[in-house]
């Protein structure tokens, strides 16, 4: 648990938090849209692998928060997904919006939907699936930076024998920056980096 603490404190070093307006959720929205890789950071740290992360708007017409295909994927493999996920933005209250993460049934259908808006016409919320505890806490920290985490401990999930699992977000206008990592019921941490989060640089819109 300590170990938790000090890296999200680390992680989230901008303590200071600004008013959250309605039309911020548009603003962020706009600024996590893109295609992004980590390819800078690769060559600084080789122990991180090289990935392609794609944000594309889905579901337009529904008008409380913003809606995002989100896909992911090893560069050595394109066209394989290492996760296929959607995220739901709102604004909770004056100082917080919230980003639900839903897992999609059947996503292998939706695979290249980024590229392909075609694809991902029959997403619909109910081939959504609530990722119960594992919503993002996301704070305004400056114009065009907010930063935040999943609740500790609340995303239950068993993989690679975790019991849980924490997610942490610092978003930049041209840059997102996440890190998952697995922890036992102890608090260990079992999988994930210990050496910080991704660090995606956005390539285009």
């Amino acid at each position: 648990m300590l170990c938790f603490i000090l890296h999200h404190i680390a992680f989230t070093a901008e303590s200071k938090t600004l008013k959250i307006k309605d039309k911020d959720v548009k603003k962020l929205g706009s600024m996590m849209a893109g295609v992004y890789n980590n390819e800078t950071q690769v060559k600084e740290n080789a122990s991180f692998p090289s990935m392609n992360l794609y944000i594309k708007p889905i579901l337009k017409d529904e008008i409380n928060g913003v809606w995002y295909y989100v896909e992911q994927e090893n560069t050595t493999t394109p066209g394989n997904p290492t996760s296929q996920k959607v995220y739901y933005l709102y604004k909770l209250n004056d100082t917080t919006i919230i980003t639900k993460v839903y897992e999609i049934k059947n996503p292998a259908q939706y695979i290249g939907g980024w590229k392909d808006e075609q694809k991902l016409t029959p997403l619909t919320i109910d081939s959504l699936i609530e990722g119960k505890g594992c919503e993002i806490e996301l704070h305004k920290r400056k114009q065009q930076v907010y930063s935040g985490s999943t609740p500790w401990g609340g995303c239950g999930n068993l993989m690679k024998g975790a019991d849980y699992t924490s997610t942490e977000v610092v978003i930049y206008k041209k840059k997102l920056v996440i890190w998952e990592r697995g922890w036992s019921e102890k608090g260990k941490q079992v999988w994930g980096s210990n050496k910080g989060g991704y660090s995606f640089i956005k390539k285009k819109k």
